[in-house]
């Protein structure tokens, strides 16, 4: 990775950032726990940015559409978030699969 993409990554993500500042402040709530979620249990779709990003895609929709966060994902934020990344592999199942891939060819 170069200097420039250190560089564009970071205009995108102030660009991603500045659009979840413009929800309202109940949706950026949600967002950001949603967010710190995903950053603990690391879904690989996150590196790419399009989880984030249609997050707050579906989130504007709702906004344009006059509805409360909740309305528009439920009572659980943690079922909404989980059933978002339900099929996704995380890092930590990576690591668990180098683990056991090591383990029975009798490395450590």
């Amino acid at each position: 990775m170069g200097i420039h993409d250190i560089i564009e990554g970071k205009r995108e993500w102030r660009a991603h950032m500045a659009r979840v500042k413009a929800l309202p402040p109940d949706y950026q709530i949600v967002y950001k726990e949603i967010q710190k979620y995903f950053f603990k249990i690391g879904p690989v779709e996150l590196v790419g940015g399009s989880l984030l990003s249609g997050i707050v895609d579906f989130f504007e929709e709702g906004v344009a559409a006059d509805k409360g966060v909740m309305e528009l994902i439920g009572d659980d934020v943690a079922a909404f978030a989980d059933d978002l990344v339900k099929d996704s592999q995380t890092y930590a199942d990576i690591y668990q699969e180098s683990v056991a891939a090591r383990k029975s060819k009798g490395t450590r």
